[in-house]
């Protein structure tokens, strides 16, 4: 009986010795390549809400504690870009501002909107609780630059 060698066969598979480690190389490339994706278009996809405010010309900025309330043409509103039903702005505004010690409104609603609808809005937000109420509006000058 005559055994095989056995150097042989060992000297055989040493010679194809696969890679156990995953190179990771490209996957970190691709990863930094989508982080600049989205680092450059996440500004981009911020878009605010398209009303035609009037013109001043005294300039106004609002507080940072302060909520905007926005009333669109066609006389949706929305708090923070959520959509509110008139009927349940007042409880709406009431869960807003319940825990804030300062209760103040930046209405900015369109300038084509019927002045009785913006009165109506505003009783609304004084019923709920909310101190003051500012008219936002846009500054003379952007205006006429856009024309």
């Amino acid at each position: 009986m005559v055994l095989p060698k056995l150097s042989s066969v060992r000297s055989k598979r040493g010679i194809g010795t696969s890679l156990s480690e995953i190179n990771v190389t490209p996957f970190i490339d691709v990863m930094l390549v989508l982080l600049v994706i989205f680092m450059v278009t996440t500004p981009l996809m911020q878009s605010g809400i398209g009303v035609n405010l009037p013109t001043a010309e005294t300039d106004n900025a609002p507080a940072e504690d302060g909520v905007r309330l926005t009333v669109e043409l066609d006389q949706t509103i929305k708090i923070e870009n959520r959509t509110i039903n008139i009927h349940l702005l007042e409880n709406t505004l009431k869960n807003v501002f319940g825990g804030r010690s300062k209760k103040i409104v930046f209405l900015q609603a369109d300038k084509d909107i019927p002045y009785g609808f913006i009165v109506e809005v505003m009783d609304i937000a004084k019923k709920a609780g909310v101190e003051t109420v500012g008219l936002m509006t846009e500054p003379k000058e952007v205006k006429d630059k856009e024309k």
